[in-house]
């Protein structure tokens, strides 16, 4: 795969990278997207689901949704892309920006991360907000119960119609707009607001490169656009940047 040589040139002086990523690189893990496939879930719509009322009307019926998320999450394991994300913050100041909750960043050794849909590995009372990671819990197939006040607790990821968290947001925007390059990793970037921080990163000066298996709507904002696996084209990247022994920040 030969690079263009004036992405080469913003890599070999950029100090800060910002990785947004989406739904395309956790599918090369075998992660299916929102709306994918899964057996007997398929026959409801995710909106019956993934919000706060339907949580609330049945409880146990929403967990165990999201456990059989889990263990599909559980049993896919980081791919190439995820990893050569980790591993260049060997060469560069490297935030990863995801609309991902299946903590596969942080699995492949990622430090700093901005998660804006949440984490499926993490949850909270809806009470008290008291959090809880998987290993606080018992899972099992009906919704837990707070140990501090005995409200129901629920996955710590966005639902339709909640707001994204702010904290993740801004730093994810911020960073995007400090950025050298911005990658839109596997993404269509269509969905706002998480969309709007490639946006600003434009905005901003930063250069933008994004990385998906075909055009999407911010094709026509790129300043360039790699056509492929995210799995095969972030490893070339990798490889190019060892070779041109771009010195690690620091």
């Amino acid at each position: 795969m030969q690079f263009k040589s004036e992405f080469l040139q913003k890599l070999s002086s950029a100090k800060k990278i910002v990785f947004f990523t989406g739904a395309g690189i956790s599918a090369e893990s075998g992660i299916s997207t929102f709306r994918g496939k899964d057996g007997i879930w398929n026959k409801m719509k995710p909106e019956e689901l993934a919000n706060f009322d339907a949580f609330m009307r049945n409880p146990d019926l929403v967990w165990e949704w999201y456990q059989h998320r889990r263990d599909i999450v559980h049993k896919a394991q980081p791919n190439a892309g995820h990893i050569a994300i980790a591993e260049l913050e060997k060469y560069f100041d490297v935030t990863v920006v995801t609309q991902n909750i299946d903590n596969l960043h942080r699995r492949a050794g990622s430090k700093k991360i901005f998660e804006l849909h949440g984490n499926i590995e993490r949850n909270y009372c809806v009470e008290c907000h008291t959090f809880y990671n998987l290993p606080d819990i018992e899972l099992t197939h009906s919704a837990p119960k707070c140990k501090n006040c005995g409200g129901l607790v629920r996955p710590d990821v966005v639902w339709f119609g909640e707001m994204l968290p702010e904290d993740q947001f801004s730093g994810g925007e911020k960073a995007a707009e400090w950025s050298d390059i911005c990658f839109v990793v596997g993404t269509s970037a269509v969905v706002y607001p998480a969309a709007y921080i490639p946006l600003a990163a434009k905005r901003a000066g930063s250069y933008i490169v994004e990385v998906n298996i075909e055009p999407t709507d911010l094709t026509q904002f790129a300043d360039y656009s790699i056509f492929g696996k995210a799995g095969e084209v972030l490893p070339k990247i990798l490889n190019e940047v060892k070779s041109s022994k771009i010195q690690s920040p620091g």
